[in-house]
C-alpha cells in the first residue's frame, strides 16, 4: 500500500519536528488525511514542510476537522535536481498554465515566475491575480506530494517580463526561439542555475527576444517544429535535465 505524502507547511524550519513528537496538522493538511483520505489512528504517512526533509509518522488521532500525527522518523531527502532551474512562464489560457506548473515540478524546476509577455491574453485583476497565483502554488504543492520532491518550488509574483529580467541574479540565461539557430544542447554547459525564458501560446514578439538577449539570454531552438508553450517547456526542461544527468 502506498503511503501517503503530506505537505504540512512551516514558516521557519521547525526544529521540533524529530522522532517522538505529536503535531497537529494545518487545516489543508488534516482535512486531505481526514476529510479526503479518512486515515485511520495508527496509519502511517509522510509529511514533508518544504525544508528538504520527509517525515515519517504515524496518526495518533483523527478526525474530519483536527489530525495529531507522530513523528517516528526523519532522513534527508536526495531528489532534488543537480541545477536550479528558475522558469519564466509566459501566461497561457485555460488549463495549460496548470499543466506547465504541475509537470515542470515533476521535472525538478526550482523556481516558477509567471510573465506577461506582449502576446499575452490572460487578464487579471489584482484580487484575481492574488488568487490565481495561491491557486498556482497549491498545483505545485500537489506535484510535490505526487513526484516524492520534500522542497516546494516558489511560484513567484506574475510581472512583467521587463521586471523579470531586470531582477534576476547571475545564471546561465536561455530564450527559447523557434527561429534561433544555436540547438539548445549546445547552450546547456555546467552550471548551479540556469534561467529558461518560454512565451506563452504565440510565442515571445521579436521585440521581447531582443529585450531578453539585452539581459544576456541567448536564444535557442529545440528543433525544426514549432512547438505549443506547454511542451516547449516540458521539453526544454527535460532536455536541461537530462544534460546534467538527472534523467540519464
Amino acid at each position: 500500500m502506498r503511503i501517503p505524502r503530506i505537505f504540512h507547511p512551516t514558516e521557519t524550519p521547525d526544529r521540533s519536528l524529530a522522532a517522538g513528537v505529536v503535531i497537529e496538522l494545518c487545516d489543508d493538511a488534516a482535512n486531505h488525511v481526514g476529510r479526503v483520505l479518512r486515515m485511520q489512528v495508527g496509519q502511517p504517512l509522510q509529511l514533508f514542510t518544504g525544508d528538504g526533509n520527509d517525515y515519517a509518522a504515524s496518526i495518533v488521532q483523527a478526525d474530519k476537522r483536527h489530525v495529531l500525527v507522530q513523528i517516528d522518523a526523519v532522513a534527508a531527502n536526495p531528489n532534488e535536481a543537480p541545477v536550479a532551474i528558475h522558469l519564466g512562464q509566459g501566461i497561457s489560457r485555460g488549463e495549460r498554465m496548470d499543466f506547465v506548473l504541475q509537470k515542470s515540478v515533476e521535472l525538478g524546476v526550482s523556481d516558477i515566475t509567471p510573465l506577461f509577455t506582449e502576446r499575452c491574453g490572460v487578464k487579471l485583476s489584482a484580487d484575481r491575480l492574488d488568487k490565481k497565483q495561491q491557486q498556482w502554488q497549491k498545483i505545485v504543492i500537489a506535484a510535490c506530494e505526487q513526484s516524492g520532491r520534500s522542497r516546494v518550488p516558489v511560484v513567484h509574483q506574475p510581472q512583467t517580463l521587463a521586471h523579470w529580467l531586470s531582477n534576476l541574479p547571475e545564471a546561465l540565461r536561455l530564450t527559447l526561439d523557434p527561429h534561433a539557430q544555436t540547438p539548445l544542447k549546445q547552450r546547456v554547459v555546467a552550471a548551479d542555475r540556469i534561467q529558461l525564458l518560454i512565451g506563452p501560446e504565440g510565442g515571445l514578439s521579436a521585440a521581447e527576444v531582443s529585450q531578453a538577449s539585452d539581459h544576456n539570454f541567448a536564444a535557442v531552438r529545440l528543433g525544426p517544429r514549432v512547438l505549443r508553450t506547454e511542451t516547449a517547456a516540458l521539453a526544454a526542461l527535460t532536455v536541461i535535465q537530462y544534460q546534467f544527468g538527472d534523467l540519464a
